[in-house]
Order: structure tokens, then C-alpha cells, then sequence
């Protein structure tokens, strides 16, 4: 019978994870921090100039399943923390590469729609100036820009990519499942303080998804693969002199 794993083998993942983040790691914070306030810099000038009419997202079934929880700002917040926990844990250029351009193109989709499509949330069923843990969220972050969510698009996003860097460093079954219960939080909370409704938590997850899937399957594919399946499908050019018999 083979000996069950030592607190040595399963704790090797931690001296993993250590020795990634101090790989690059000045790059990878000014990197980070030019990337949200960027993206802030963009969000929040389409959130106050919309330029066509703003459409209600409609609540749906789901929506009437999930109470209200002023107390779910927490978890809503806990994204910024969760979202820099991937590209801390890259190693190699190409990786950086291709998160950088992931995560632009998941944050442009979310731009390109939230201009021709502006759109925002029904009014809560509590007014936020009541609640002051929720007004100052509410004064920043209108509840516009709603569909999809890309709080829940970048949760999804994060997840995926985090998940991927575990199963690289041999991570056990624990902390993958932690990955996915912070996400699923994130996601519900943006539900629970009525920042999006369930529409827009859906919509955001799929983008999400489908970004962070499509760019991982790219990067996985050799480098050498793209170039050799071009050369195996180009014709053998034809001699230009041939030998003639008298």
C-alpha cells in the first residue's frame, strides 16, 4: 500500500506558491496597479456619461430567492484582495502576457457593451442612505454599468486562472474547493447588497468563463504547434528546373 502523504509533501505547494511571488514581483504590482486604475479610470467615466437611454435589467426567480444582506459587503469588497492572488503566483513572460491580455479583453467586451447598452439595477427594497455601511458604496458605485457584471465576470475570471496556478503547484483538494467558495461569495454578494441582480451575475460569470477558458486553451498550446501545422499543410513547391530526357 502506497504511504499516505507527508504534512512535508502536502504543505510543498506553500514553498511553491512562496517562491512564484517573488519572482518579478515589483513588475507584477506596478503591473496590477496600472491595470485597476485603468480599468477604474474607464468604469466610472462610462458609469456618468452613458450615451443612450438606461435600461432596467429586470429581477428574475433568483433574485427572489436571495435576501437582502447589508452584511454581504464584505464578501462584495474581498474581490480586490482575491483578484491580485493570480497574477502574484506567475512565473514566465508568457504567462503575464497572456493574463495582461486576457484581462483587457474581458474588460473591454464588458466596456464595448456597457456603451451601447447602458443599463442599471431596480431600485433596493431599502433605501441605502439608511444602511451607512451601503451608502458610500452606493455614492461611488451607482448601480449602473450592471449588465454583465464584471465584478462577477473578474470573480469567475480570477477563479479559473487561481484554480490552474493550484493544480501547477500540486495544491491539495482543500484549498482548491476555498478557490471556488470565494468566488461562489463573491458572486452571491453581488446579489445580496442588490449591486446587480441575477441576470447580471449570470451574464458576467459566462464572460468571464469564456475568457479566462479560450485564453488558457491558447496558452497551452507549444509555441512551435501553430508553426508546424502551417508548414505541414504548405505544398511542396515544385522543382523549378527539371532534368529532360533526350
Amino acid at each position: 500500500m502506497d504511504a499516505p502523504p507527508s504534512n512535508a509533501s502536502q504543505s510543498g505547494w506553500l514553498r511553491d506558491a512562496g517562491a512564484r511571488l517573488g519572482i518579478h514581483w515589483m513588475i507584477k504590482v506596478a503591473g496590477t496597479v496600472a491595470f485597476m486604475v485603468a480599468f477604474f479610470v474607464v468604469y466610472f467615466w462610462l458609469l456618468n456619461h452613458p450615451r443612450f437611454p438606461v435600461t432596467t435589467v429586470p429581477r428574475i426567480f433568483i433574485d427572489r430567492m436571495i435576501p437582502f444582506q447589508p452584511g454581504a459587503l464584505t464578501l462584495y469588497l474581498s474581490l480586490w484582495i482575491y483578484v491580485t492572488i493570480a497574477p502574484a503566483l506567475l512565473r514566465f513572460p508568457r504567462e503575464f502576457v497572456s493574463y495582461a491580455v486576457s484581462a483587457t479583453i474581458l474588460s473591454v467586451i464588458g466596456f464595448a457593451i456597457f456603451v451601447v447598452w447602458p443599463t442599471a439595477v431596480p431600485k433596493a427594497e431599502v433605501d441605502p442612505i439608511l444602511l451607512p455601511s451601503l451608502s458610500q458604496l452606493k455614492a461611488v458605485d451607482a448601480s449602473g454599468n450592471a449588465f454583465p457584471s464584471l465584478h462577477v465576470a473578474f470573480a469567475v475570471f480570477t477563479a479559473l486562472w487561481f484554480g490552474r496556478l493550484l493544480r501547477e503547484m500540486q495544491a491539495g483538494i482543500f484549498i482548491r474547493a476555498f478557490n471556488w467558495v470565494w468566488c461562489i461569495a463573491i458572486v452571491y454578494s453581488t446579489m445580496a447588497i442588490r449591486q446587480h441582480v441575477a441576470l447580471d451575475a449570470i451574464s458576467g460569470a459566462l464572460l468571464g468563463a469564456l475568457v479566462a477558458l479560450v485564453q488558457q486553451k491558447l496558452l497551452d498550446r507549444p509555441a512551435g504547434a501553430k508553426a508546424g501545422a502551417m508548414s505541414a499543410r504548405a505544398p511542396v513547391p515544385a522543382s523549378i528546373t527539371e532534368r529532360t530526357v533526350d
